[in-house]
């Protein structure tokens, strides 16, 4: 029988967590992203409960565009990396995908291909990670006229390098320039908000945005939780206590005896580790919960098991189940703990925990 390690997928908060993106968007349509697996939490499953409502999707790969459609949903699907090759081109011909294309490379992909399939261009407005610089913006599109692609053109993206920091200036430069590099093709479309574009007031979020991290009920504003942003956690993380004990004053727990207890303590053995995703860097005062009482970690976390102080909650018993993140203790909460973010987290779980969906 396999350990009950598991990662319980709660699909009607992801469609709470989706109409509130909607709501903040306001005139803008919400695009659901739903790369990396679904942030974790299964691609195939995630994009199925958000059809009924979604008009589009966004992934990283082809890949991941792929998977949507072996699972039968057949809504446009954005390609926010673009593609890798020029056969890629092709596929998304056939299947109705959309890739966003950044590079000289990949408009020469495009001039070869056959049929174009609909594509949109990627504005750099200062993240300077992908995107054709605004003052080619012109050259671009006119070479798109020329090869005969130009009708395929749905419009323009650009991405926030900032707008999780509300007192960052940038997000209204990046704004700025994004929309003045844009004005001459009134007729196309823009794409600029991430989830954190969401919450900045006053955003402008033009014809559609793209709520990623949110959908999940994680923050995406620098010193918030997504529950203080009215977000619903969708993954909760439990895994079994497995054996419980003493530890007298002065005995050490787990690698390096990093940890020594001061007193006596009732310290517990959780079956999760870092080869299961739980980071290894969430150290000693890391919250978790039993019972639907708050306790910490204790000591080093190791591949497959990590040690909770269980003083707070003597009554416990083998077998109990803690939750490591979910609806008593924030993800929010474990990354900052862990020195990251929740997105690392939630992506970060791997296939031995198995999901459960609700």
């Amino acid at each position: 029988m396999p350990r009950s390690t598991v990662a319980r997928i709660d699909l009607r908060a992801l469609q709470h967590n989706y109409r509130m993106a909607c709501e903040l968007a306001g005139s803008a349509r919400a695009v659901a992203v739903v790369k990396a697996d679904g942030y974790g939490h299964g691609i195939r499953e995630i994009a199925g409960a958000l059809a009924p409502e979604a008009p589009k999707f966004a992934v990283a790969c082809i890949e991941e565009a792929l998977a949507i459609r072996g699972a039968g949903i057949r809504q446009p699907v954005k390609l926010l990396q673009g593609v890798h090759s020029s056969e890629d081109l092709k596929d998304c011909y056939r299947h109705e995908f959309e890739p966003v294309l950044h590079s000289e490379q990949q408009l020469e992909w495009l001039a070869r291909c056959p049929a174009p399939p609909a594509f949109w261009l990627k504005v750099n407005s200062g993240m300077n990670r992908l995107g054709f610089l605004p003052a080619d913006l012109h050259d671009v599109v006119d070479r798109l006229t020329a090869m005969g692609a130009r009708p395929q053109l749905q419009g323009f993206v650009t991405h926030f390098a900032c707008a999780d920091d509300p007192e960052s200036p940038m997000t209204e430069r990046q704004t700025a320039c994004f929309e003045e590099a844009t004005a001459g093709w009134p007729e196309l479309q823009k794409s600029i908000g991430n989830s954190a574009a969401h919450f900045r007031a006053g955003q402008k979020l033009f014809d559609w945005s793209r709520p990623g991290i949110m959908l999940y009920g994680g923050s995406p504003l620098l010193g918030k939780t997504g529950p203080e942003l009215g977000l619903r956690p969708v993954m909760t993380l439990e895994a079994p206590l497995i054996t419980r004990r003493t530890v007298r004053a002065g005995e050490s727990v787990g690698y390096g005896a990093g940890w020594v207890a001061e007193r006596d303590t009732i310290m517990g053995m959780v079956a999760i580790g870092y080869g299961d995703g739980y980071p290894r860097h969430a150290g000693t005062g890391t919250p978790a919960a039993v019972n639907g009482q708050r306790i910490r970690l204790i000591g080093r976390v190791s591949m497959d098991m990590l040690a909770v102080d269980l003083t707070s909650a003597p009554d416990t018993a083998v077998g109990d189940r803690v939750e490591l993140w979910g609806q008593t203790v924030g993800v929010d909460e474990v990354a900052r703990c862990a020195g990251t973010i929740s997105y690392e987290l939630l992506t970060g779980i791997t296939a031995r925990v198995v999901r459960e969906y609700r």
